[in-house]
This record gives C-alpha cells, structure tokens and sequence, in this order.
C-alpha cells in the first residue's frame, strides 16, 4: 500500500553494505536527496557483532536505514559454505534489524533477493509464491537468510508498529558487479568472456547450453532509485519485488554483449552443457501500479556496463604498472 509520504530530505541515512554494487548505487542515487549518507566499512563495524552495531546505533542516530549488507556469492560458494552464509547473513540483518528498533530509526528498507521464489514458482513470479514450495537447493542457505530478513522485518511491523519495509530485486547487473568468470554471475561472466575473445582475436566464442533459457535483468542504478522511490512512498507488510518486468533469452542477451564489446567472432553453443532452468521472471505489476518503472534499457545498461568494465580494467592495469 502507499504510506505517507516519507521525505529523506535533512535525515540521516544509514546505507549498510555501502561498498556493494546495490549499496554504493543506493548510495550515487542518495546524492539527489539532501539528506546525510551515514556508511560504515568492515574496519569500523562488524555487522555481526550486536553490541558493536548498538553502540554504532547509539552514536550515529540514523533516521532511515537501507539494509543492502549482505555476504554473497555464486553456486559453488553456496554449497561449499552453507553455515557462513546462514548464519552471517542472519546475523547482519537481525542486528541491524533490532537496533533500528532499539534506537528509533523512523523507516527501514530490506533488501533481499529472487531466490527467496520456490524453484518452480510459476511465471511471472508474484509476491504471493513466497514459501509455497520447496527452494533451489544450489542456494537455500542465502535464501532461507533472506526469507527471515523479510519476516523479521513483518515481525517488527507487527509487534512495534515499526516502517519496516522490504524489496526483492531481480537479476542485477551494472557498475559495481563481480567479473570474474569463475565467481560471476552470467550477464558479467559473457562481457568478460567477450572481452577477452576480441583482445585475443579468436574467432568464435563458446557459450553454455543452447541459449534458449529466459532470463530478466535490471540495472542497479534502476534498483537504486526504486529503493528511493519505495523509502518515500511505500508502506506495507508484503514485500515488493523490483524487476525490469520482461526476460529476453541467454542468445539474445550475448548478441546485445557481444554488440557493446565489438566481438564479432561466431557464437558456438555447446549443447553438452546445462541450460539451466527455462524461465525465471518476476512480476512488476505491484511496483508499476505504484508509479514506478526502470528507466534504463537493457542494451543501453550493457553498453553503460561495458564502459565503467573498461575504465576499471584501465584503473587495475595502471596499478600493476
């Protein structure tokens, strides 16, 4: 439901996770709002210590807070280490959770995550799926984090009347992601791979599966001001997913990669691998019937990423010099 309006303008604003893709985005997007970005770093605060983010609390006096720290990673990493993505996740969000209680932060913002669906949710996923079915093993440990995070936040809504409040975004990609091809996710994973394809001069370029799979994907700038948007207007127990609202196939998104690299070296599909699971779209209606809508194309946002890829590989090249 729409709330009244919360004006971030003069408050002082907790962006936990500041150095992550979302958070430094929540963070560019915040510069527009007159408002005090308050951040703290890993050196100055363990988000997994309770009596440390108290006394932060205490001392720091935020009158908004966008929980977007979160520990992190691919399917290997999930499954290699289930307790440390369980229990930090749980840590981070229950801390901040009650001390933005304890201390009288006036709105909060959850972030959590898509995976949070059951695995065979129907498409496009709405809200409502939530915990009706059973989760995608490869990630339950972050998922079952993220699902707590949201049901805490319900729960002090419930019990304390606090704006408490959370959004799910879908696939993100853009200044800020992970490129590393063992680690990253696909979107990342094809422009590095593309990158590197045209610098070697290699005539074709190898891609899993057969290209088939739907897959959506929305820019973090794109997430950030819906979380903006979302801090000013919204209001409600249910969670709100943020997502660009239509999916294009894993070939469709290559070519727009391979497009914004300047590869133009074949496509092979190497149909010995998994395509992976054929569709996973969220549904946008709830947060469109708000008002709000992305404002970034997903080709425009390829070639944007492409460029920022550019200037850090020149930044890391430089260093090694």
């Amino acid at each position: 439901m729409i709330g009244q309006p919360y004006d971030l303008a003069g408050k002082r604003v907790f962006v936990a996770g500041h150095r992550g893709m979302v958070g430094s985005a929540i963070v560019r997007r915040l510069a527009s709002e007159g408002c005090t970005i308050l951040t703290a770093g890993r050196a100055e605060l363990d988000l997994k210590d309770q009596a440390a983010v108290r006394a932060w609390f205490a001392a720091n006096k935020p009158d908004a807070v966008f929980l977007a720290a979160a520990k992190v990673g691919g399917i290997l990493a999930n499954d290699s280490y289930p307790a440390d993505f369980l229990y930090d996740n749980l840590m981070i969000e229950a801390n901040i959770i009650e001390a933005a209680h304890v201390h009288g932060v006036e709105k909060l913002l959850f972030l959590g995550s898509s995976c949070i669906y059951p695995k065979f949710a129907p498409q496009p996923i709405t809200e409502d799926a939530l915990l009706t079915g059973q989760l995608e093993s490869t990630n339950e440990w972050y998922a079952i984090a993220k699902i707590a995070g949201i049901k805490l936040a319900q729960a002090y809504r419930r019990q304390h009347g606090r704006d408490f409040i959370s959004a799910m975004p879908t696939n993100l990609y853009g200044p800020g992601d992970n490129f590393d091809l063992q680690s990253s996710h696909v979107l990342p994973a094809l422009m590095r791979k593309a990158h590197e394809a045209k610098l070697a001069g290699a005539a074709t370029m190898e891609i899993w599966g057969s290209g088939s799979p739907r897959r959506e994907f929305l820019h973090v700038d794109d997430l950030a001001d819906a979380c903006v948007f979302l801090m000013r207007t919204y209001s409600g127990e249910s969670h709100v997913n943020v997502g660009f609202g239509d999916d294009v196939t894993i070939l469709e998104l290559v070519q727009m990669v391979t497009e914004a690299v300047g590869f133009t070296g074949e496509i092979v599909r190497d149909l010995s691998k998994p395509d992976g699971t054929p569709r996973k779209l969220m549904s946008a209606d709830k947060l469109r019937a708000m008002g709000w809508s992305p404002a970034k194309s997903l080709r425009d946002g390829v070639a944007e990423t492409y460029q920022w890829f550019l200037k850090q590989e020149g930044r890391e090249r430089r260093l090694e010099l």
